[in-house]
């Protein structure tokens, strides 16, 4: 490599909607990375879905070339997503990079991403260049958003650089700073081969692509290479970089961030966090190790997805299967339903996570789903002593059976401006949860910290803290423990007839209160029979909700002019009649559609 060229390797990290998008489009017009007529704005979320709901799902790397003081550095940036639960994409940028732009709206402040995200940093000794954005705003406060960000990195206001990357204001100061300040990366060409991989994508023709970092050696097309965790060997296809699309190179060095071509087909044998090396031997004699990639994300809340018409249930499984490939969170099993066919249990990180894999599993794959309502997993103590996990109600243990239940907890962190107190506090009245403490953040804004029922939070919860604190407020939440829950199954039946694909977990508490919630929006959509339908929630046979849907009726009095009101009568008990034959010979169906209302 040229002596006048050096390597920095960075990410923007910062709570969602603070501008990592907007910079980083600055940054690829400052270097010449996208020509003028291509260029749009939030040029590195390629998916459309990003674009339109203006978040960032996916990290992406980028290569950028800048000269400095008579030099020519070579940047990789990897943008990142904001979002709690998009989370698990940050750590796996920060294990390819030295250092990470922290960014803070200047109209907001420090959020709850903004805090997670740096800690997550300082874990990897990342070399933190804080900036302030959104300067420009009329009622950006910039002052207090330096002092806040000053006292919480303990450094000198004058450390912060002040930007607007809407206008294109001081962006080349935080290039500048990310090359004094952020480390050339470690490694040595001479050592063999050692890559790790922190993002893949599927290619019908080249295999898996693994996104990587190269820590030692290099690697270049046609050569044999071999994953450690996965016990595979194979032979490159192609090599390069990201600018941001593949652009195809004859090797990468130590140093460098890029994608490798691997050719293997089979989706699973390619896993994020795994260490490519240049062969087996190298393994088994010690000579390499595998690197530290990070732990895989376990997944929080879990929903049962269906394909519409039956005949999709290979290509759902397909898309999930190339999904999971750049979405470690994202897992699945096969599950199969009396009334819907088969389809999958998957689990995911939060509620957005799920609504972005649905949403992409029905553009990208052109399917037409039935999702369930999303539930968390629960311990189930039997009267022996025995554990057990579920996370569907169809598998709950009768209650003469259960000595305890557990659910997991989560301790909650809400960052709001100070004038919004008295209405977080109410909200947080409704998750029936444990206030722990108080603390100030700054002299505008407060850290909430309290300890819910994770069940409580999945569900809107986000959003009707965004209305009660006017879109100021911000939450984070970290997983506790397991601990007691007074919970019971509710069976829903439809004509005397459990439907177990219906049937939920709820509070004790609540139970009487959502049941009937369900059952009358089930009334709503439940499609008019020749017969009366009776719609019931039960609670170990015990009834406490119940509506009817009435049955369809045909005017069989409607060609009759006159005549004695006796004939009219005869016509109307031999309808009744034969609508209580029909009801006792005719099982009810509920049809698909009845399950996508009622999930959706």
């Amino acid at each position: 490599m040229d002596n006048q060229t050096q390597i920095r390797n960075f990410c923007i990290i910062s709570h969602i909607d603070h501008g990592k998008s907007t910079l980083a489009d600055r940054f690829l017009e400052l270097c010449n990375v996208v020509e003028e007529r291509k260029m749009q704005s939030q040029y590195l979320d390629m998916m459309d879905l990003e674009r339109e709901r203006g978040i960032t799902i996916k990290l992406q790397p980028c290569r950028m070339n800048y000269d400095f003081e008579g030099k020519n550095y070579i940047l990789n940036l990897i943008d990142t997503p904001g979002h709690v639960d998009f989370g698990y994409e940050v750590p796996r940028s920060l294990a390819a990079v030295e250092g990470a732009i922290l960014l803070v709206d200047a109209s907001k402040g420090i959020q709850a991403q903004t805090l997670a995200n740096l800690n997550l940093a300082k874990e990897q000794n990342l070399v933190i260049v804080p900036v302030v954005n959104k300067i420009d705003l009329p009622h950006a406060q910039t002052e207090q958003a330096i002092k806040d960000l000053a006292k919480l990195l303990e450094i000198q206001e004058d450390e912060i650089i002040k930007i607007s990357a809407k206008l294109g204001t001081n962006i080349e100061q935080v290039l500048q700073a990310v090359i004094k300040k952020v480390p050339l990366p470690k490694g040595d060409l001479e050592k063999p081969l050692r890559a790790l991989i922190f993002d893949s994508k599927y290619d019908s023709y080249k295999g898996v692509i693994a996104y990587v970092r190269i820590i030692d050696g290099k690697i270049s097309k046609e050569q044999k290479f071999y994953l450690i965790k996965s016990d595979r060997q194979s032979e490159v296809k192609e090599v390069g970089y990201f600018k941001p699309e593949f652009f195809e190179q004859k090797e990468l060095i130590a140093g460098e961030i890029g994608y490798v071509a691997t050719g293997i087909k089979e989706i699973e044998k390619v896993r994020v966090g795994d260490t490519i090396t240049n062969n087996k031997l190298l393994v088994i004699n010690k000579s390499v190790q595998s690197l530290y990639g990070y732990e895989e994300p376990k997944p929080m809340i879990f929903a049962s997805i269906y394909p519409e018409n039956p005949d999709d249930y290979d290509i759902l499984k397909q898309g999930l299967e190339k999904l999971k490939l750049s979405d470690a969170s994202l897992s699945f099993d096969m599950e199969a339903k009396m009334a819907l066919g088969r389809g999958f249990r998957c689990g995911f990180l939060g509620m957005l996570h799920t609504e972005i894999v649905i949403e992409r599993l029905r553009r990208e794959f052109n399917l037409k789903l039935i999702v369930s309502t999303p539930t968390v997993i629960y311990r189930i103590i039997d009267k022996r002593g025995k554990v057990f996990s579920t996370h569907s109600a169809s598998d709950w243990l009768d209650s003469s059976q259960i000595q305890e239940i557990q659910e997991p907890w989560i301790k909650l962190e809400i960052i709001i401006p100070n004038s919004y107190l008295g209405s977080a506090m109410k909200l947080f009245e409704t998750l029936n949860g444990k206030y722990i403490e108080t603390k100030y953040l700054g002299s505008n804004s407060m850290v909430l910290v309290y300890e819910a029922a994770l069940r409580e939070i999945i569900v809107n919860f986000y959003d009707k803290l965004k209305r009660a604190t006017e879109g100021y407020g911000s939450m984070n939440y970290e997983i506790l423990e397991y601990r007691k829950g007074d919970l019971v199954k509710v069976d829903i039946l439809v004509s005397g007839e459990k439907q177990e694909a219906l049937s939920q977990i709820l509070s004790n508490d609540s139970a009487l209160k959502d049941s009937s919630k369900l059952i009358k929006k089930l009334k709503d959509v439940f499609p008019p029979q020749q017969f009366s339908v009776p719609l019931q929630a039960a609670i170990e046979g015990k009834i406490i909700a119940r509506e009817n849907v009435k049955a369809r009726r045909k005017d069989v009095l409607a060609h009759i002019y006159g005549g004695d009101y006796s004939r009219k009568r005869k016509l109307l008990e031999r309808q009744k009649k034969g609508k209580k034959e029909l009801k006792e010979k005719a099982k009810t169906k509920i049809p698909a559609e009845v399950y996508l209302k009622i999930f959706t």
